[in-house]
């Protein structure tokens, strides 16, 4: 854990707290330190609205909504291994590349999803 207690799972409402405030400590060193973060927020400010205003109905607009957020998620966790990897392996290594990539393609698998719900509920029907 953050604070060095590791082992300590986060009990009642301080261990709630303190887990929340590692999270938000975690999003804003994304938010600092990925421009590939960074972008995803911006079109997630841009979008979140959007799915609301164009879904017809509340499920269209939760499928809409909700495919943004695992591309936020999948780019904190894809970060996380570049930055681990980078600090076991500064130098170059072809499986340390290959976790790397993998990580990428994660997030674009993501990004793909978005793009198909999207188009499949947006696309005018005839």
């Amino acid at each position: 854990m953050a604070d060095g207690k590791a082992g300590l799972a986060p009990r009642g409402p301080r261990g709630v707290w303190n887990a929340a405030r590692w999270s938000f400590k975690g999003l804003h060193a994304a938010f600092r330190t990925e421009g590939s973060f960074r972008l995803e927020v911006y079109l997630f400010v841009i979008a979140a609205p959007l799915a609301f205003w164009l879904g017809e109905n509340l499920v269209e607009r939760v499928l809409l909504f909700g495919v943004l957020l695992p591309v936020l998620a999948m780019e904190l966790i894809n970060s996380g291994l570049e930055c681990v990897v980078d600090k076991l392996i500064p130098e170059f290594d072809e499986l340390a590349g290959r976790a790397k990539d993998m990580g990428s393609a994660a997030v674009f698998a993501c990004m793909l999803n978005v793009v198909i719900v999207w188009a499949v509920l947006l696309w005018p029907h005839s």
